[in-house]
């Protein structure tokens, strides 16, 4: 294939070289016809495969656990499982390569996208990535690593530079990114929207070329973020293979320019092309000819393996004998996500689910509704909830809502994400306004809240008066991936039973990096004391009391970091009011991360779900009834506040970043290593996780024979199921350098093992380290470097629960390469 590569790249003209080196719209690279040369197209992940539709509505798609949940699973063999059903469907929507897996740490705990990443540890990361990618790219479909370096933080995330010094970098940030080339062979690396030290990613020939090609012999392709180009020469230059979306706004002719004036070198453009060709020959895209076709294709199998994935995801933090639940009792179903399946967080990586089960219906389908009793107490949402019912959309070819419509279509919701393609195209998707008429007929009388959020300008009329005003004072804010507006939100009288009409316009307005059009417009009806009073009254009337809360996409998103770690709205006050109600409370949360607790002595049990995709509720279900065993742990480490998370600084440049600067002050003293480095107790700590099932680990026994010529060593011990319930656990290993020559954190982890045992099983495991596993990065030195000395190996069942330790001892150092 080689040879036919190098023959499809000579025959290629100018043109056509430069044309695969873009898109041709948002989805896809053209086809070279005159070639034989299929069209590539590529599909947001990494929870599912959206196809080629916008962010809202589109075809169906199944919706898997996010990162996160995965991270919590610490199962390679799962991940790996979840990586081939992908595959099957990124195939449904006609597309070649799934814009997947993210592998950025979990630095700060108030990262909008951490739900999206797996860890704040980069071995688990790095490890779930390898899984996720073999078992995509073994189906034939290409993986795209992302995102390629520094972006953790969505705070001006597509202009401020990541300030990260080399061994950092080395030691932290690049690990996933290295283990996905070295040990997954990824196929694609999506290059982040942020500077890296000064420099964007997109265009950073250190990172780019001498780290990733050359230092790590990389042979895929690097495309940039979607609008994540800033130049033409320079990205070509340093090692950007692809810019997205289309059409091209940095190539195209202007690279045609930059070859015929010499600033990009035939042979330069000649290796772009090659990586391009080499890709669309890896996923079949270079001789598939078929018509694009997406299909909403709702696998059984699939279903029941996000079933699965999203029980095993969940972490018990807490229980004093409350669960599993036993017994026929009444139990009170209470809190803002008892019956709102929160199954994925926003942003790119939000899909139009199959369907979703929300945890009412997955205890309704496990316990029957009989013994069940509902109140919500209180809500979180962080928008307005959007208004649905049937609008009718006219859009209009200026930016002025005048004359007769271009175009005349319906939608079942008050939102719209509008890029490419819209209108049937008869309207420029950039320069363009919409009105759209419907009603809201609201369930109660009394004062209601209109809210309105817009990447353009927007107003919302209701009964013809303007009640929400995002047009005339714009001012850009925090949502729509800081191209949209904050909310602008307005209050008006409706009646009960009564359809009160809802006028919303819309227009386009310039952007600053990312080209879109988009709204959302929500109506709500504020709950107060009484709605607390109501569900405290039904948790005192029943034996248990089970209270769904936490976060959700529009707080858990792309976009937009979250302002604190508080839960929102009143749901503190909510689970203190019920706790101490009824002594059998449960507490069930779904968030992307952490969340400060200060009712955490006075709950019986607590359950961290996370968003475990379409099948959210049944998984719960599985774990609150122990039809499941809760084996998740923690992948990030539980704060007992906010201010003792390693990026929380009184010096702003530290975090969110001041005049274009974010500084990783703390180094490789990430997540569980600040901790040990401050001897901090948190809440939760890294690895933790109960379970219904109880395990021991014995009989440590290490194999040093090959540590002191090739730094490897073996470690061996017993694991035990002490239970009578069959269960997993996760074993961790994390190695301390006893006396280092430069700082180094107290441990770290380098090998874990998730093992499946029976009641009262017990099991021989081994886990090796190799010789990275002792080093740390010299950086004037420029190599790994493992020192003679004494270090300690540790054994357990998470970062604090470390009871086997045994030493291994070197003479000499050892170097190793980049």
């Amino acid at each position: 294939m080689a040879d036919r590569i190098a023959e499809l790249a000579d025959q290629m003209t100018l043109d056509e070289k430069v044309s695969i080196l873009s898109g041709e719209d948002f989805w896809s690279v053209p086809a070279v016809p005159r070639l034989g040369i299929g069209k590539l197209r590529v599909t947001d992940g990494p929870n599912g495969a959206r196809g080629g539709g916008s962010l809202i509505g589109g075809v169906k798609s199944a919706s898997f656990p996010v990162g996160i949940a995965l991270g919590a699973t610490w199962n390679v063999d799962l991940v790996k499982e979840i990586g081939a059903a992908l595959a099957d469907e990124v195939k449904s929507k006609g597309a070649h390569m799934l814009l997947a897996p993210t592998v950025n740490i979990h630095r700060s705990v108030t990262n909008g996208r951490n739900f999206e990443c797996y860890s704040e540890d980069p071995i688990l990361s790095g490890e779930l990535a390898v899984a996720y990618i073999v078992g995509l790219q073994g189906q034939g479909i290409g993986a795209t690593v992302k995102h390629f370096v520094g972006n953790e933080s969505e705070i001006e995330r597509t202009t401020i530079s990541s300030e990260i010094d080399e061994r950092s970098l080395r030691e932290i940030y690049l690990i996933p990114f290295e283990w996905a080339v070295k040990k997954a062979d990824t196929w694609g690396v999506m290059s982040s929207y942020n500077r890296l030290n000064g420099t964007f990613t997109s265009e950073h020939n250190w990172l780019l070329t001498s780290v990733l090609r050359q230092e790590w012999g990389y042979d895929g392709i690097v495309m940039s973020d979607w609008f994540g180009s800033h130049s033409t020469a320079e990205t070509v230059n340093a090692g950007l293979d692809l810019e997205m979306p289309g059409p091209p706004r940095d190539r195209g002719q202007k690279l045609i320019d930059a070859v015929n004036s010499g600033a990009v070198s035939q042979d330069t453009l000649h290796e772009r092309v090659i990586n391009m060709l080499r890709l669309m020959e890896r996923v079949g895209s270079l001789d598939d000819h078929s018509e694009w076709q997406e299909r909403a294709h709702d696998r059984p199998e699939h279903s029941a393996l996000i079933r699965r994935a999203g029980a095993e995801a969940a972490v018990l933090l807490k229980n004093n004998g409350a669960l599993p639940l036993n017994g026929d009792g009444s139990i009170a179903v209470i809190g803002p996500n008892a019956k709102i399946a929160q199954i994925m967080g926003g942003g790119s990586a939000q899909l139009n689910a199959h369907y979703r089960i929300s945890p009412w219906q997955g205890l309704v389908s496990a316990l029957g509704e009989d013994r069940l009793r509902y109140a919500p107490g209180c809500t979180n949402h962080r928008f307005e909830p959007v208004l649905r019912g049937q609008f009718k959309v006219e859009y209009f070819a200026n930016e002025t809502l005048a004359g007769e419509p271009a175009h005349v279509a319906s939608q079942d919701e008050a939102q719209a994400f509008w890029i490419g393609h819209i209108a049937d195209g008869k309207v420029d998707p950039l320069h363009f306004s919409a009105r759209l008429t419907g009603s809201y007929t609201p369930e109660t009388s009394g004062t209601h809240r209109v809210g309105i959020y817009s990447a353009g300008f927007a107003k919302v009329f209701v009964d013809g008066k303007l009640i929400a005003d995002a047009w005339t004072n714009w001012q850009k804010g925090r949502t729509f991936f800081e191209e949209g507006c904050d909310e602008v939100v307005g209050t008006v009288e409706l009646q009960a039973g009564r359809a009160h009409e809802v006028v919303i316009e819309f227009a386009t307005k310039a952007f600053a990096t990312l080209g879109l059009a988009a709204f959302a417009a929500g109506i709500g009806k504020p709950l107060g004391d009484d709605a607390i009073a109501e569900a405290v009254r039904v948790a005192r009337n029943a034996d248990t009391a089970i209270v769904f809360i936490g976060r959700n996409g529009e707080w858990d998103t792309e976009g937009s970091d979250l302002p604190s770690i508080d839960l929102p709205g009143r749901q503190n006050e909510l689970v203190a009011a019920i706790a101490n109600a009824n002594p059998n409370t449960i507490v069930v949360l779904q968030t992307g991360g952490p969340v400060e607790m200060p009712w955490i002595g006075s709950v019986a049990a607590l359950i961290q779900a996370w968003y475990p995709g379409q099948e959210a509720g049944n998984a719960i279900a599985d774990v609150l009834t122990g039809v499941a065993e809760p084996s998740g742990r923690l992948p990030q480490t539980f704060p007992v506040r906010w201010a003792d998370n390693p990026a929380h600084s009184q010096d702003r440049e530290v975090y969110p970043g001041v005049e274009g600067k974010v500084r990783y002050e703390e180094g490789i003293f990430v997540g569980y290593r600040h901790y040990d480095r401050l001897g901090m107790t948190p809440l939760f700590p890294f690895g933790f996780g109960l379970g219904y099932a109880r395990f021991a680990v014995s009989d440590l026994t290490v194999d040093d024979t090959e540590f002191e010529a090739e730094g490897s060593v073996m470690v061996g011990l017993s694991v035990t199921n002490t239970s009578d319930r069959d269960g997993a656990a996760v074993v961790q290993l994390y190695v301390s350098d006893d006396i280092a020559s430069d700082p180094r954190p107290a441990k770290e982890l380098k090998a874990f093992r998730k093992v499946q045992l029976k009641a009262g099983e017990s099991r021989q495991i081994t886990m090796t380290l190799d010789a990275r596993a002792f080093a740390f990065y010299r950086v004037q030195a420029k190599h790994w470097l493992v020192e003679d000395g004494r270090f300690t190996l540790r054994v357990g069942l998470s970062s604090v629960d470390l009871p086997l330790t045994a030493t291994v001892e070197r003479k000499t150092t050892l170097m190793l390469p980049v």
